[in-house]
């Protein structure tokens, strides 16, 4: 498999730890939308990542369809999500939220980069969503003293969160007052320190 886009943006590296975390072998291309937008449209005709293209040349696009196939090739036990509800639909809401919240804090910085003046309605709209997103977030894991979001096991929920609080962090300076998010704070930086979230990363680098 080979998995295209680059470790800063938090879609392709929620892809990046599960692969790792499922023990599946893959080469990574660290292409950027931008720089090599050509060779990235040979796949993906959207021309955006993460792109996983498998061994029989199939490319899969999106995030979350990406991981529900990779879900799919492990037993019930090692997946990243449960297979049974409502466990399941618990993980997928909160990396929803995640994710949404990591898509917001993209839009807010693409419209602050690609125009001269950015919309100061659109920005705002972008910094409630993320204010109260992260004030729900919070919330719900200042209330749960377990490891990890939803027990004693990481999932989707953990990886797709610690993903997008580090990208709105580092994209947006400032943006994020951890000060007032300990719970969050404290579980992120727990995860982050594990071997894989070190080894599946890279500092944000702002397209040219």
């Amino acid at each position: 498999m080979i998995l295209i886009g680059q470790y800063d943006s938090p879609f392709v590296r929620r892809v990046g730890i599960a692969l790792r975390l499922y023990d599946r072998p893959f080469e990574h291309r660290p292409w950027s939308v931008f720089g090599d937008a050509d060779r990235i449209r040979v796949h993906n005709p959207l021309t955006r990542v993460p792109t996983l293209v498998l061994d029989g040349g199939e490319a899969l696009i999106d995030s979350a369809a990406i991981l529900d196939h990779l879900d799919s090739l492990v037993p019930a036990d090692v997946a990243l999500a449960p297979r049974d509800e409502p466990a399941r639909r618990r993980v997928l809401r909160v990396a929803a939220l995640a994710t949404g919240l990591a898509d917001k804090a993209v839009s807010l910085f693409y419209e602050r980069r690609l125009h001269d003046v950015a919309s100061p309605v659109w920005t705002e709209r972008c910094r409630q969503q993320l204010g109260a997103t992260l004030a729900v977030l919070e919330a719900e894991r200042a209330v749960n003293a377990a490891p990890f979001w939803f027990g004693d096991r990481i999932s989707h929920a953990d990886i797709a969160v610690a993903c997008a609080l580090r990208f709105a962090d580092e994209a947006h300076p400032g943006l994020v007052d951890r000060a007032a998010l300990p719970a969050l704070a404290q579980s992120t930086d727990a995860l982050e320190a594990m071997a894989v979230f070190q080894e599946i990363r890279q500092p944000f680098i702002a397209p040219a």
